[in-house]
Formats: structure tokens, C-alpha cells, sequence
């Protein structure tokens, strides 16, 4: 029978632990005696260029590309597992392979951020969420109040970054926060609270 493949898409915000569980599935994976391959977008440099690094010190190796097709091109045949981190970085063609990777029998695991700083869907994000066999979402823990946090709250300068702001900011905790939703800011404009309306 052929082997089944599958996909896998943790997600949250930042500081929910993505790539400390995608750390855990790969090394589980080489528990299990299965050939695996890490990779993550050359972009992101915050704490080594060739090791996808979780908040709390994790590491594991990984190989850094640019493009879905150089992450293609560097797939060895004999791979088992394909684990793809920071996957909101890549365009929509990693949907597409992450796809013809489970037909073919490879267990796929990406993760990522599956909201911007907007809180609007992340790039190919939406859609691998679609495709995917297995869903995992993480929440943080807000920084302003404790509670369980969904949202990833950008500074610039100390203050709010504005909704016309690049989406895509390489940083960590000097230009990020998990925020609840009562927490969460965006532009330095208060929030409103909206009044119920009758029925």
C-alpha cells in the first residue's frame, strides 16, 4: 500500500511556541528513525541563519531558501518528513508543493503566522490552512495583561504600528508582542467598543 502522506500547519501568534513545536515533530520524527529535512525562508536571520531558534533556546538545523522552488529543488527523494518553517513568508506556490508532497506519500509540517500585525490573514497562510489534514493553533500569553493572547502587536518607535505599514518586519521581542484581544492596538487609535444592537 502506498505510504500516506500528510500536512500539518501549527500557527498562532508570535510567542505561541510554532517553532518549538515544529522543533518537537521534526526530532520526533528522527525518534522514529525517519529522514527529515528542515527548512526556513533566507529572510529570517533574527537568531542563526541556519537554525530555526523557538523563543525559550530550541535549535535545530535547517536549510535557509529563498524561493519555493529552491526549497523544492533541495527536497532529497528519499525524505520522509519536510518541516517548513515561518511558511507565511513564502508566496502561494508552497501551497501547491506542500500539496503534491502529501500526494506522493511526505509528511509536511509548516508553521507560521496565520495573522499579520493587522490581524488580517498572512500570506499563503489561509489556504495550507485550508488543505491541511491537521490544524494546530497556539496561543501566547498577553503581555499588558496575562490573558490567553491570539494576536501579534507591532511597535515602532514605542507606539503602535499603523495598518499602512510594511506587513513584513524581521524582528522579536523589541518589535513584537502576543496581545489578547482586549489588549491589542493598532495605529495608536483607542479602541471601540460596539454597542449591541437590538433585535
Amino acid at each position: 500500500m502506498k505510504k500516506l502522506g500528510s500536512i500539518t500547519v501549527v500557527c498562532g501568534s508570535m510567542y505561541a511556541g510554532k517553532s518549538e513545536e515544529l522543533i518537537r515533530l521534526a526530532r520526533r520524527a528522527l525518534y522514529a528513525k525517519k529522514k527529515v529535512q528542515v527548512f526556513k525562508p533566507s529572510i529570517d536571520k533574527r537568531f542563526d541563519e541556519e537554525m530555526v531558534v523557538s523563543h525559550v533556546g530550541a535549535k535545530h538545523h535547517a536549510v535557509p531558501v529563498v524561493t519555493v522552488a529552491d526549497l523544492a529543488e533541495a527536497i532529497d527523494d528519499d525524505t520522509e518528513v519536510v518541516c517548513i518553517e515561518e511558511a507565511q513568508f513564502f508566496d502561494n506556490s508552497i501551497v501547491d508543493l506542500a500539496v503534491s508532497l502529501a500526494d506522493s506519500g511526505v509528511e509536511v509540517v509548516l508553521a507560521g503566522l496565520d495573522q499579520d500585525f493587522r490581524r488580517q490573514p498572512f500570506g499563503p497562510m489561509p489556504t495550507l490552512l485550508a488543505v491541511a489534514d491537521e490544524v494546530v493553533k497556539l496561543r501566547a500569553i498577553c503581555i499588558k495583561c496575562g490573558q490567553p493572547a491570539s494576536h501579534t502587536y507591532r511597535t515602532i518607535e514605542g507606539k503602535p504600528a499603523h495598518k499602512n505599514d510594511p506587513v513584513i518586519l524581521i524582528g522579536a521581542t523589541e518589535t513584537y508582542e502576543a496581545r489578547c484581544r482586549n489588549c491589542y492596538e493598532l495605529g495608536g487609535a483607542p479602541k471601540k467598543r460596539r454597542k449591541p444592537t437590538a433585535s
